[in-house]
């Protein structure tokens, strides 16, 4: 079951998260990722299988990723700074909306009393769903917030780094990158990036608690 729903999520918080990038590099001028049809919230623009499926079994994937043209900003340094962060805020975004969408349904779900096995049985897919939409979201942008090539968190990263700098590190790029994915695949970055999204998730929780009906 838990499979079976991981995969609309997965679709959902993917496609979200690129249009993210295309959506904002739009609004700093870079209409590229507009003209490819890639701000779209329909899974097939953004779809890559091996990317999919490594999500799915492994808890790391990606989709294809926005074509952006850093040429078209003002400032391209900035702005692709910009338009990486954007793709991680917008999973944030709905994990924060799954968690209060959980919450709200356990009140309602605790309020109905007593119901029959299949009325229980419904409940119990609604909150895995919104549990695991709250869940994936965040472990996503967590994930995309590592500060290396090719994750959004490089990109804001380089924009931090002195001019000098950039272009040394720059220089290292696919080695860093190489390193960064054998460490994820291998499961040495499980523990810390389930560290950062468990804290990630227990602020949400402890935000919507602040709701005076939740």
């Amino acid at each position: 079951m838990i499979l079976l729903l991981s995969i609309p999520v997965i679709l959902i918080a993917l496609s979200f998260h690129e249009s993210a990038h295309g959506w904002m590099a739009e609004r700093l001028g870079d209409k590229t990722a507009r003209w490819n049809g890639r701000i779209t919230m329909n899974p097939v623009r953004h779809f890559d299988p091996i990317g999919m499926l490594s999500m799915l079994f492994l808890g790391i994937g990606w989709a294809k990723p926005v074509p952006i043209n850093p040429r078209n900003f003002e400032n391209p340094k900035k702005g692709m700074a910009i338009t990486g962060l954007a793709g991680p805020v917008s999973n944030l975004i709905l994990g924060f909306g799954g968690m209060l969408v959980l919450r709200i349904a356990e009140e309602a779900f605790a309020a109905i009393g007593p119901v029959s096995q299949e009325v229980y049985f419904l409940m119990t897919l609604v909150a895995t769903f919104f549990s695991l939409f709250a869940t994936i979201n965040v472990s996503l942008a967590v994930f995309n917030l590592i500060p290396v090539p090719p994750f959004d968190g490089s990109r804001i990263f380089y924009f931090l780094l002195p001019d000098r700098l950039y272009f040394s590190v720059m220089r290292y790029e696919r080695v860093i990158m190489m390193i960064v994915i054998l460490a994820a695949l291998s499961g040495l970055l499980s523990v810390p990036l389930s560290w950062a999204s468990g804290k990630i998730l227990q602020l949400f929780d402890f935000i919507i608690g602040l709701v005076p009906f939740l």
